[in-house]
C-alpha cells in the first residue's frame, strides 16, 4: 500500500455505484426547510393597517374577522369571499350568537366608502358590536 492511498485490491475499475446518502440528506434538509416555512406562508393577508394609541380591547368570546384589501377584496377569517356569502356569514353568526362581534381590518387605502359599506351589512345582518382593528403606534 503507498502513501495516502486505499489498497482497492486486484480489481481496480472505478466504482460505478451512486452515493445515495447525499442526496438523502439534502432532501431531508430541504423538507424540513419547507415544513418549516408552509404554515407561515399561508395565512397571511397583507394589509397595511392605520396606527392608533388606543388601548386594546378585551377579546370577546365570539369574534368575527374580516379583512378588506387595498384592491377591495374580502375575506373572513383567511378564506376570501364575495358580498354576499359576506352578509350570510354575517346572518348565520348573528343567528348562531347575537353577541357576535365584528373585527374589520382594513388597509390604509381602502376607501371609506367600501368599510362602511361592510359595516352596513353587518348591522342589517343583526351584528351591533363592530369594531376597527388598528397597529399599534410606532415610535
Amino acid at each position: 500500500m503507498a502513501f495516502g492511498r486505499f489498497d482497492r485490491g486486484a480489481d481496480d475499475t472505478p466504482m460505478s455505484e451512486i452515493n445515495m446518502t447525499p442526496l438523502i440528506d439534502v432532501m431531508l434538509v430541504l423538507l424540513v426547510i419547507f415544513i418549516l416555512t408552509a404554515p407561515l406562508l399561508s395565512g397571511h393577508i397583507a394589509l397595511r393597517l392605520p396606527a392608533s394609541a388606543a388601548a386594546p380591547a378585551p377579546r370577546p368570546q365570539h369574534a368575527l374577522d374580516v379583512s378588506v384589501q387595498r384592491d377591495g377584496r374580502l375575506y373572513l377569517g383567511t378564506e376570501a369571499v364575495d358580498a354576499k356569502q359576506l352578509e350570510q356569514a354575517f346572518a348565520n353568526a348573528a343567528h348562531a350568537a347575537p353577541d357576535t362581534e365584528l373585527r374589520i381590518r382594513a388597509d390604509t387605502a381602502v376607501p371609506y366608502g367600501r368599510v362602511a359599506a361592510v359595516m352596513g351589512a353587518a348591522q342589517h345582518a343583526g351584528l351591533a358590536h363592530i369594531g376597527l382593528v388598528t397597529a399599534p403606534p410606532t415610535h
